[in-house]
């Protein structure tokens, strides 16, 4: 059995006093340790004409520092022989890496250099423009990512929740040295820093190496300007159809505003969203998949941004079956509406999100994303004993409630790219109950 005061125990946090946060959490029956670097910065946080620089950066970071080439980095990340990753979200900027436990000052120590001192070198800066931009040509020719970049923009009109997370060509070309130095030394600083590390490691020993780089380097720790503050974004609901005649299936997306990450209901919102669609028995999987063979992907997914939300119903079909995919999703979000969810449904969904939880807990990497993501977005380590509770004590009529107040007739949005010129859509199809 699980000791999750233990578990508690483990966890350590030390604050500096220019505003990084250094968070640990031990687990002494590994040899694994993942070390992450986690900014309070993303695309929404650009304004416009700067659009795509956090993920610029993401990017840049690795092409070398005053201490290693762009190919001493990689040849140190191989020789680590661990699994790095970076990505850059609408809300933050992360860098990890799991690595053999004897190896994480190795890997702090790449890291600290990578993030606190990029060179930023005009022509290594160049060279990634390009790459960036072949990037965005990869999206276009990716219909779930196009049709993701389409629909957000539509929803999120005006708001940077609505531009594409890389930028766009334009603003990707004017990021030069100048810029991007200015850039990183305002915003992906101290205060904006989270370092995690999970596995077998010593919370000590971490905050030391973090000391030993302020102190070393305290110049390259610039205390910036923290995350201004998130715009709420107004949403709209568009009817959009994309034409896109080359494509063999057309995709879909049926979206509405939903609760926020720091939502009170947030737990109800996830549970109702795998009833629709979570997995092979949700009521979409086995109506449309199942019973009618409409599809072979389709599904829901609840994007929880820090004040706004979105739940979305996301398919893909051939063109003369996506009215049928249609009105059958519809049908069903207005049938929870008046009707609800079952015992046996919000059972299943309940055993699905325990399952998912606890065996993410033998997974050093998954629990360093943990403890980024509680600080970053709760300011504080939920317990994962709370987060069960809290799972466990969601009702039918919780779930009821959410149905009632967000699946509205007028705030649903369609959007879909393919070959489509004899799909016709309007509000009235888009009833929900």
């Amino acid at each position: 059995m699980l000791d999750f005061k233990r578990m508690i125990e483990e966890i350590q946090q030390t604050i500096f006093e220019n505003g990084l946060v250094v968070l640990t959490d031990r687990m002494r029956h590994v040899r694994s340790a993942t070390l992450g670097f986690f900014y309070r910065i993303g695309s929404r946080n650009e304004p416009a004409n700067l659009s795509g620089i956090s993920h610029f950066i993401e990017h840049t970071v690795f092409k070398g520092t005053g201490r290693r080439s762009a190919l001493d980095i990689a040849v140190e990340q191989d020789r680590l022989g661990g699994n790095l990753e970076a990505f850059t979200t609408h809300e933050e900027t992360g860098f990890a890496i799991k690595v053999i436990d004897d190896q994480l000052e190795s890997a702090f120590d790449l890291f600290s250099d990578m993030l606190l001192e990029p060179a930023f070198d005009n022509k290594e800066l160049e060279n990634e423009q390009r790459v960036i931009i072949e990037e965005m040509k990869m999206t276009d020719d990716s219909p779930e990512e196009l049709l993701g970049e389409l629909f957000s923009r539509d929803f999120f009109p005006d708001h940077p929740l609505g531009r594409p997370i890389a930028g766009t060509p334009e603003t990707v070309r004017s990021f030069g040295s100048d810029v991007t130095r200015s850039y990183h030394a305002q915003d992906f600083n101290s205060q904006n820093l989270v370092i995690v590390a999970a596995g077998n490691v010593e919370h000590e020993r971490v905050v030391d190496m973090a000391n030993r780089v302020l102190t070393r380097r305290p110049d390259s720790v610039s205390e910036g300007r923290s995350t201004a503050e998130l715009t709420t974004p107004t949403m709209a609901a568009p009817i959009a159809i994309h034409p896109k005649p080359d494509l063999e299936q057309a995709h879909l997306v049926i979206a509405l505003p939903f609760v926020s990450a720091v939502d009170e209901n947030r737990y109800a919102a996830d549970l109702l969203a795998n009833v629709i669609g979570g997995g092979m028995s949700s009521r979409l999987w086995q109506k449309i998949r199942e019973d009618r063979g409409l599809a072979y992907s389709v599904g829901t997914s609840n994007a929880m941004y820090r004040n706004c939300g979105v739940f979305s119903i996301f398919a893909a079909t051939s063109p003369e079956q996506v009215g049928e995919v249609l009105d059958i999703s519809i049908d069903e979000l207005g049938a929870i509406v008046s009707s609800g969810i079952t015992d046996h449904e919000l059972d299943l969904a309940k055993h699905q999100a325990r399952a998912s939880i606890l065996m993410s807990l033998e997974d050093s990497a998954a629990r360093a994303a943990a403890l980024a993501q509680s600080e970053m977005v709760y300011g504080r380590q939920i317990p994962v004993e709370e987060t069960l509770a809290r799972i466990d004590a969601v009702t039918v009529d919780d779930a009821a409630n959410l149905a009632r107040e967000f699946f509205r007739t007028e705030s649903v949005a369609f959007t879909a790219l393919g070959d489509l010129d004899k799909l016709t859509v309007d509000r009235r199809r888009l009833t929900i109950g």
